[in-house]
């Protein structure tokens, strides 16, 4: 990639268009400061303007990256923490974000994906295999074990 260079005020501006656009946590729109060419300093000045104007809210950004995670990919609270946290999100905001997410909607969820993947498994003979297989494919959707091994329990 080409590095850009900008004035401070050319790239702060870009850096608002950039936040105004979608919610963005504070590593994204750092990084972003640093492709525009700025240093240290002032991508720190630029931060703390962003925050100040309300274009940068992490606790925002949490909140709709895992309501989105999990309404649209139907991700689990497990894999929106550890996503939340690649993305330098402070344990507060997480925590915030994953209380958001309705417990019951969060359980309707885990059913109807855990009954998805039993259907695609109905020509396993094996009980033990299918369980297995199962409880992988929610595992790996970022589920919680004790909710997965409930629920399998239960449909099968």
């Amino acid at each position: 990639m080409i590095q850009q260079y900008h004035t401070k005020e050319q790239a702060l501006q870009k850096a608002k268009h950039y936040c105004a656009y979608q919610e963005r946590c504070h590593k994204e729109v750092k990084d972003k400061l640093y492709d525009l060419g700025l240093h240290k300093n002032e991508v720190e000045e630029a931060l703390a303007d962003l925050i100040q104007e309300n274009y940068l809210n992490e606790e925002r950004f949490a909140i709709h990256f895992a309501g989105g995670r999990f309404r649209v990919k139907q991700w689990g609270r497990v894999k929106i923490k550890y996503e939340l946290k690649q993305k330098q999100v402070s344990t507060f905001c997480i925590n915030k974000a994953l209380r958001e997410i309705d417990d019951a909607a969060y359980i309707a969820t885990l059913h109807k994906l855990l009954a998805e993947k039993l259907k695609t498994l109905s020509k396993e003979k094996n009980i033990f295999i299918k369980k297995k297989k199962a409880q992988d494919f929610l595992l790996q959707r970022g589920f919680e074990s004790d909710l997965i091994r409930e629920a399998i329990e239960k449909s099968i």
